[in-house]
């Protein structure tokens, strides 16, 4: 269904889109029946026992919040979509752990081309760091801190962010937003980055940075000069969440291990296959979102669909939930692949929004069993017929599919194109 939720149904969630085996035995056996049937070795088996649990009430519902836990990607899923709609409260606890962060603020318009900056980041309010009022709320905000454009008698980044550390509640920052750090087209982001590093005796609690909170009045996502990210996740082995701006300079090297980090998001108008290859370079065992704007070729955007073989179909990252490729002129190439990648049977999330996705691309999505196995499917912003869209409601996946773009008549460019570039 389209922008909306379907309620869910039996099994909707199993590999290949198979029915599990009659569970008759689960109901003769009660939930201790139930509950053994949860530690069989079969996906299919634990997915009937999940669904057979609704019966008993309170000890179906604790067996569907250890489903949550399940080895089987699938199983957790299914868990999910029966719990997702039941109000009690130890209910409502265990989605919030097994959901941390708000996925919404992912899935909302991109703001940056609109002129605006983020107002959440984290799951957290976004709050314009003022030296006279200090750190009020260290846990439950993002403190950001901003050049004025122009300004050449405002303090630098750096020195405004040695201004905030310290002040009192300083150690106990979780999120810090950086934004314009003055001409961010001839500097790159390298004294934010070991200012950063600099800091890492303080900022222990310190679990998600954005690097180039940059909307396109200040400069444009191109023109944005960025540096090597990796000092960030090796000074700070605790962090959850990197969001990072802008393609030009971006490295990740050397590749690290880094335990903790579970979101990391590239947006670029234009991003170099070297930096993918270092991306797919990181050993990161807890990522479960990981999110890539391709933008286009003509600002230095030169991937293709096979420099995301390691993504698809080498399961590097294996707990990956959210899968975002966003922004790409070759989204019709990725649909095409990706239909026959096992990892649709283990995200809950694909977002190919922002792209140059077409009816015929979208005909191959619909066409695959797989899709249904999804929770939500973004197509927004695409080249989309209204007819097409109506095709997705059949899917029993949220799709969200707005914003549809139209085709430029111009026949000396492409006609297709992906939303941010310049």
């Amino acid at each position: 269904m389209t922008d909306n939720q379907n309620q869910p149904r039996d099994y909707d969630a199993v590999l290949g889109g198979q029915s599990p085996p009659p569970v008759d035995g689960v109901v003769l056996g009660g939930i201790e029946g139930v509950k053994r049937c949860l530690s069989n070795p079969v996906t299919q088996v634990r997915v009937a026992a999940l669904s057979e649990a609704l019966k008993y009430g309170d000890a179906g519902l604790d067996v569907l919040i250890q489903g949550l836990q399940d080895k089987s990607r699938l199983v957790q899923r299914f868990a999910y979509r029966l719990l997702r709609q039941k109000v009690e409260p130890q209910v409502k606890q265990a989605l919030q752990a097994y959901k941390p962060w708000n996925l919404q603020e992912r899935l909302n318009k991109y703001r940056g081309y609109q002129g605006m900056n983020v107002p959440q980041f984290a799951n957290r309010q976004v709050v314009e760091f003022d030296a006279n009022v200090g750190i009020v709320e260290p846990v439950n905000n993002a403190y950001a801190i901003r050049c004025e454009h122009d300004d050449e008698e405002e303090e630098d980044l750096p020195t405004k962010f040695n201004r905030l550390i310290q002040k009192p509640n300083a150690e106990k920052l979780e999120a810090l937003v950086f934004g314009l750090w003055g001409e961010a087209y001839e500097r790159n982001s390298s004294s934010i980055v070991e200012a950063l590093v600099d800091a890492k005796q303080l900022l222990t609690n310190l679990k998600a940075v954005f690097i180039g909170d940059i909307d396109f009045g200040e400069c444009e996502i191109s023109w944005i000069r960025q540096s090597n990210i990796s000092p960030i996740l090796q000074a700070y082995p605790k962090l959850e969440f990197l969001q990072v701006r802008g393609g030009d300079g971006l490295q990740f090297s050397p590749p690290i291990r880094h335990n903790h980090l579970k979101a990391l998001i590239v947006e670029t108008g234009g991003l170099s296959r070297d930096t993918v290859a270092q991306i797919c370079q990181i050993n990161l065992p807890a990522l479960e979102h990981l999110e890539l704007w391709f933008g286009s070729e003509s600002y230095g955007g030169n991937c293709w669909i096979e420099d995301l073989n390691q993504i698809l179909f080498e399961e590097k990252f294996p707990n990956l939930n959210y899968l975002g490729l966003r922004n790409s002129q070759f989204t019709e190439e990725i649909v095409s692949v990706i239909v026959g990648s096992l990892i649709l049977d283990s995200i809950c999330v694909l977002d190919l929004s922002m792209g140059t996705l077409s009816d015929a691309g979208a005909e191959e999505l619909l066409n695959c069993q797989a899709i249904n196995n999804l929770d939500i499917l973004n197509i927004s912003e695409s080249f989309l017929s209204q007819e097409m869209i109506e095709k997705f409601s059949e899917l029993d996946v949220r799709v969200l599919a707005n914003n549809q773009k139209k085709e430029d008549g111009d026949s000396y460019i492409h006609s297709r194109y992906c939303s941010v570039s310049e």
